[in-house]
């Protein structure tokens, strides 16, 4: 049977990459992701996934991110069990079926119209679970979310490939919105933007990247409401140990060195 198309370019493109990557993890024996969502979806899609480079290393850094987060949401949920998970730029991201939300919880991902349209060919649906066919910087599609519970906010790879003056504008509408939570999500300094252009699989897409957040506390001035709660490594040495000689060096390294903690890492903030 033939694998479902896919005409992914840019910023949308990069769904694949991690998508990919993921997938590449969760066949890793002691896996962190235990991703099975993510390895079906890939043996479904017609791609040509070798263009893109990802390779075990990449796979294993994207596991780490994505756990992290996953685990942030399970925490607030834990303690918030009415809440409700906006999980923006979804991509093609597990993230609802890896978590597995209790009943009371209501779960929107958004994206791309097309990304959207794909994850409902791939995925299956649940009950509660809600899918918003819209960009994240459109304004109209907050009018779907509930505005009287309390809600974490998620975006993993996203922030980068908004454009500088779109991410504040966004998490403003967000607070406003909301009747507070958590906002967690993945950030990079302009170097780090730097070392993500050079990145194989995001040149071979032609996505660009725009927004670098240097200090965290930035979006306290910029969106009022947001409170800056933690900065959480991308890295530890220990995430390391899984990794190819190179990268556990690097690793290693992204303790001690300040300009390469703030190349990628996970920000937490309050509203």
């Amino acid at each position: 049977m033939a694998g479902e198309k896919v005409t992914l370019s840019g910023a949308r493109e990069t769904l694949l990459m991690t998508l990919y990557g993921k997938a590449l993890e969760s066949r890793l024996p002691h896996s962190l992701l235990k991703d099975r969502f993510a390895d079906a979806a890939v043996r479904k899609i017609d791609y040509d996934f070798s263009r893109l480079k990802v390779d075990d290393n990449l796979g294993i850094g994207f596991a780490i991110r994505a756990k992290t987060l996953d685990v942030g949401v399970q925490d607030f949920l834990a303690r918030n069990s009415d809440a409700i998970v906006l999980h923006l730029g979804c991509g093609l991201d597990t993230r609802f079926f890896r978590v597995d939300p209790p009943q009371g919880v209501d779960w929107f991902d958004v994206d791309y119209p097309e990304v959207i349209a794909l994850r409902r060919k791939l995925y299956p649906s649940r009950d509660r679970y809600h899918l918003i066919a819209s960009s994240v910087t459109e304004p109209d599609w907050l009018a779907e979310v509930p505005r009287n519970r309390p809600a974490i906010v998620v975006a993993e790879g996203v922030t980068p490939y908004l454009a500088a003056d779109e991410g504040p504008r966004l998490f403003s509408r967000l607070v406003s919105h909301l009747a507070g939570g958590d906002l967690m999500f993945d950030a990079y300094s302009r170097f780090g933007l730097t070392l993500v252009r050079l990145n194989p699989a995001v040149k071979a897409t032609g996505a660009e990247v725009h927004w670098a957040i240097e200090d965290p506390r930035e979006l306290e001035r910029a969106v009022p409401g947001l409170r800056f709660v933690e900065e959480i490594p991308a890295y530890k040495p220990e995430h390391g140990a899984r990794m190819r000689l190179r990268a556990r060096l690097f690793v290693r390294l992204w303790k001690y060195i300040p300009a390469l903690r703030k190349i990628g890492r996970l920000l937490r903030y309050r509203f």
